[in-house]
Formats: structure tokens, sequence, C-alpha cells
């Protein structure tokens, strides 16, 4: 079982969305190395830090677990979608998603600052300059750290 960092953002899909709908795919991502983390890497049972990112504050606010791998994502043949691919045909896809379960909510949401501050964590990659990936791979050290943190040990 591998461990995983997801962003989203709050008003896009937030983690009270996941918990309504249960199940959800995981659409719309269009950065090659995410979209192959999900074709080559994800599989079924690997544990997701629900992360919502471009708010105040940014941090992890619970767990998901991936339930479905990796498809064609829907959205690339949608015209009226802002993830539309026009080169996508359903014989040849160029986007592919993943189906994530919502599984709990953290008694108290992680602030990324508090990520910051714990040196178990420095070398977690959502803390590294530069890396805006929408999808990280996490080591089950950093997975475990951070579940603690959020008082779900």
């Amino acid at each position: 079982m591998k461990h995983w960092l997801m962003k989203s953002e709050p008003d896009v899909f937030s983690l009270d969305r996941l918990e309504t709908l249960g199940t959800s795919l995981w659409d719309g991502v269009r950065n090659y190395q995410a979209r192959n983390f999900m074709m080559k890497d994800m599989k079924v049972g690997d544990r997701i830090l629900f992360y919502h990112s471009s708010c105040e504050p940014p941090g992890v606010a619970g767990l998901a677990r991936v339930c479905g791998l990796a498809e064609p994502d829907p959205s690339q043949f949608d015209k009226k979608s802002e993830y539309y691919e026009p080169k996508a045909t359903r014989e040849k896809p160029i986007w592919h998603c993943v189906r994530v379960e919502f599984e709990k909510r953290f008694r108290r949401f992680v602030a990324l600052d508090e990520l910051r501050d714990e040196e178990a964590l420095k070398e977690m990659l959502v803390l590294k300059k530069g890396q805006r990936l929408s999808i990280q791979p996490v080591t089950a050290a950093e997975f475990a750290k951070v579940v603690k943190m959020g008082g779900r040990a």
C-alpha cells in the first residue's frame, strides 16, 4: 500500500463534498506527472491525505482512500468542461483519473504552517519550494505523523 497527498481547492471540491458523495472520480487533473501517478502507481486501498489548497489556511482536512483504478477522465470529452481536451478520443484518451472514497475527517485541521514546524516532516514534498503537484507521494512515516497531528492516530 502506498500513501498520497491529494490537493483540492475547497471551493471546487472539498472533503465535505467527498463525504456527502461517498466516492468520486479525481477528475480534472491536467499535469502529466500527476496523471502518471494515477495511471501507474495508485492502487485500490492506497490511503490519501486530503489537502485543501488555495485557501486560508491551506492544510490537511482528513483522509480518503483509492477505491477505483485509473480510468479515462470523462471531463476531457465534455466540450462544456473547462477540462475539455480536443485531442482526446474515447479510443485514445489522454487524461485518466482514479476513484476516491471518503474515509475520515480529522478532529482538527492540520495547517501547512504546522506541517512546516514538524522536524519529522521536513522532507515532505508539499513543503518543498516550487512543489505544486496536486498529487504527491507521501512516506508511511509522514502519513502516520500527519494523521497523529490531526487527532486520528
